[in-house]
């Protein structure tokens, strides 16, 4: 019994350690208004496309059957946007902008975009207007995504990449499935398709929102003229 207690006591220590660990690398991290307000949307957009991409299928068979219409691009539509998502995040590379400064405007700026065109997804009536949507929304989630996660990065320790994309991801997926048990289960409000859709064009209005007010409140405080001037230094001030 005595050789099993300290080494029981031994494991318990080191359990302990890592957790206070753990909580200190979490607040040291999500306490750097950068880090938190780019992971913020990195988990709620990813939220909103996960959503988007689960349920445009079914957007789309409501406007075009395919049980009706023999000529269904839908898969076609899916790989485009995929490609051109690809393209836009390699473009990245060449695009010199000081997202310190201009990163929260952005977001907001294409969250806004995005809202709109799930909007228009859920009103019209035409399949190509549907997919030209589509496609802009995933080159918008792509490019900002790209952003976002290397601003994240840049700001961590390779220890803790796995511990905030790790937190990232699970915040996105729980309200993924919030989101998902209020508009979509049978449960829930078990809403039409379109009116899913509206409802995802809201979600990413009020993201829209959010940084709109962050980055005029950051702009304000550094100056209009400054933030111009400072537009491009990314090196030292991203």
């Amino acid at each position: 019994v005595s050789c099993v207690e300290p080494s029981l006591s031994g494991k318990n220590s080191i359990i302990i350690s890592t957790f206070r660990n753990l909580w200190t690398d979490f607040r040291t991290c999500y306490g750097s208004r950068h880090l938190l307000l780019w992971s913020l949307w990195w988990a709620l957009a990813t939220c909103g496309n996960f959503q988007v991409g689960n349920y445009v299928q079914n957007l789309w068979d409501i406007i075009s059957p395919s049980a009706e219409d023999g000529d269904v691009w839908n898969g076609a539509i899916e790989a485009a946007a995929t490609l051109l998502g690809a393209v836009v995040s390699f473009s990245m590379g060449y695009i010199h902008v000081n997202w310190a400064v201009l990163g929260e405007m952005t977001l907001g700026v294409l969250s806004a975009l995005d809202a709109v065109l799930l909007v228009v997804m859920a009103t019209t009536y035409t399949i190509w207007v549907n997919y030209v949507c589509h496609i802009i929304f995933r080159m918008s989630y792509q490019f900002l995504i790209t952003i976002a996660t290397f601003q994240i990065a840049q700001k961590l320790t390779t220890e803790r990449y796995a511990l905030v994309f790790g937190c990232n991801t699970f915040v996105a997926l729980l309200l993924q499935t919030i989101l998902t048990a209020i508009v979509v289960d049978k449960k829930g409000l078990d809403t039409p398709v379109r009116t899913q859709f509206i409802i995802y064009g809201a979600y990413f209005g009020v993201i829209a929102a959010i940084f709109l007010t962050a980055a005029v409140v950051m702009l304000t405080r550094l100056g209009w003229r400054e933030a111009w001037r400072r537009r491009r230094l990314v090196d030292e001030d991203t």
